[in-house]
């Protein structure tokens, strides 16, 4: 979809300034209280972790290679079944 893992990571540092932001409009320009005003915050603030595990996901698949590819020839070479590791000793 052209979604890259650096575009997450932007929008989750972009929302811990936004949630300050608008925790600081909340609390100038409305009458409403501190209550409302750190509702917006946590409310926008809580975006912050979803951003950032979806650039982790999106850094992991970026970096993955195709199971079908060099990495499947290795791990088969590696743990061939005359090369497994033993647990005898464990």
């Amino acid at each position: 979809m052209g979604v890259k893992s650096g575009m997450m990571y932007t929008a989750g540092a972009a929302s811990i300034g936004l949630s300050f932001a608008s925790w600081l409009a909340s609390n100038s320009m409305e009458n409403a209280g501190m209550d409302r005003a750190d509702r917006w915050g946590i409310f926008i603030g809580q975006w912050a972790p979803t951003f950032f595990a979806l650039g982790i996901a999106l850094r992991i698949e970026e970096t993955h290679t195709d199971s079908r590819g060099m990495s499947g020839e290795m791990l088969e070479e590696t743990y061939g079944e005359s090369r497994m590791p033993s647990r005898a000793g464990v």
